[in-house]
């Protein structure tokens, strides 16, 4: 099993939940501007898409989309808890967060990906502290976002708030969301991304 990534990139979830889980897998990084990777591979004969995060699994299949791959991965290993088996209403719930990380928080930040102009920033700026103050209001309650237990929609979350700093965009009005981080920073195997992908072990400050 291969992840495909690029550093400070949505793969980083993906490659929390490969090390969350226990899996055996190859990490290739990819420059997301030549398109090659880091063994010199044309990235755009791997992915029909040309963007990361692109699993390759050992029966040569690929699976792309990040809330796609942590579900995968994590349904392949249900010991890990991970995810809840599919089928039940505690699933529902955690599709919800995945669907809404993926659609409100992980598209809002492209004008600051992309560097439109400060009008339409601002405009989804407004739109990400709607969405954060949402979320901070639900971490008063427990320490991750369907629980008292670490989920792949943690790792998808934490992953995007990473961007925050970067992209100036600032959450220190809600302290929740920084307490949050750090207490997914305090995980093992988070560090252990964060060092391969070649970042200090912590973003929070």
């Amino acid at each position: 099993m291969k992840l495909y990534y690029a550093p400070g990139a949505c793969s980083l979830a993906a490659h929390i939940v490969l090390r969350e889980a226990g899996y055996a897998f190859d990490l290739e990084k990819v420059n997301l501007r030549s398109k090659k990777t880091e063994t010199g591979i044309d990235f755009n004969t791997v992915s029909e898409k040309s963007a990361v995060p692109l699993l390759l699994l050992d029966n040569g299949e690929t699976v792309s989309e990040a809330s796609v791959i942590v579900q995968y991965l994590a349904d392949q290993k249900p010991e890990s808890g991970l995810a809840p088996p599919l089928g039940t209403f505690e699933r529902v719930r955690l599709n919800e967060w995945l669907n809404f990380i993926a659609t409100e928080i992980h598209k809002s930040f492209f004008p600051f990906i992309v560097g439109m102009a400060t009008e339409a920033k601002e405009i989804y700026r407004r739109k990400l502290n709607r969405h954060f103050a949402y979320i901070a209001g639900k971490l008063e309650a427990t320490p991750y976002l369907t629980g008292e237990q670490f989920t792949i929609v943690d790792a998808y979350l934490y992953t995007l708030l990473t961007w925050t700093g970067p992209m100036g965009v600032d959450i220190s009005a809600w302290p929740m969301l920084g307490e949050y981080m750090r207490r997914i920073e305090a995980r093992p195997k988070v560090r252990e991304a964060r060092t391969a992908e070649g970042f200090p072990e912590a973003a929070a400050t």
